[in-house]
C-alpha cells in the first residue's frame, strides 16, 4: 500500500507543481516577458508553445493528446506491475506520468503548453517537461545499469 501511495504522491505532486507554477506565470507575466533571475543564465520567460520540444510539430495538438493518452493508459493498465518494480523505475514512471498529465491538461485546455524556465542555452521549458526528461533519464539509467540487462 505504501508503494502505491508514494507512486501516486509523486504523480500528483509533479502535476500540481506544474499547474500551479504555470498559473502563477500566466497571472503575473505577459506573453513574451522575460525576467532575469541570474542575468544571461536563468530567466523566467513566458511563452506559449504549440509544439513539442524545440517547437517540433507545432499546432499538431491532436498528435500530442493521442500520444499522452496512450502513455497514461499504459501506466494505468500496468499500474499493479509498476508498483512491484524497484524504486527508481517507479520514480521514473511517476515523473513521466505527472509531467504527461500536466502538459496534457494545457493542451486540452488551450491547444498549447505554457513554458517559462529559460536557461538561455536550451529551449524554454516547464516543470512537466523537466519531470518527463528526468523520468526518462532515470528509467534509461536503471535499465542500462541493471546487471541482468548488460
Amino acid at each position: 500500500m505504501r508503494k502505491k501511495l508514494s507512486f501516486l504522491g509523486v504523480v500528483l505532486g509533479i502535476y500540481l507543481l506544474d499547474q500551479i507554477t504555470k498559473f502563477i506565470i500566466q497571472k503575473q507575466m505577459v506573453i513574451g516577458e522575460s525576467l532575469p533571475i541570474i542575468k544571461n543564465i536563468f530567466h523566467l520567460t513566458y511563452i506559449l508553445n504549440p509544439g513539442a520540444a524545440f517547437g517540433m510539430l507545432a499546432y499538431r495538438t491532436e498528435i500530442f493528446v493521442i500520444v499522452s493518452l496512450i502513455a497514461i493508459a499504459l501506466v494505468v493498465i500496468f499500474y499493479q506491475k509498476i508498483v512491484l518494480q524497484p524504486f527508481l523505475i517507479q520514480l521514473a514512471l511517476a515523473l513521466q506520468l505527472g509531467g504527461a498529465l500536466g502538459n496534457l491538461t494545457d493542451r486540452l485546455r488551450t491547444s498549447y503548453v505554457v513554458d517559462f524556465l529559460d536557461i538561455r542555452i536550451w529551449p524554454i521549458f516547464n516543470i512537466a517537461d523537466m519531470a518527463i526528461v528526468c523520468g526518462v533519464a532515470i528509467f534509461l539509467w536503471q535499465i542500462i545499469s541493471t546487471p541482468e540487462n548488460k
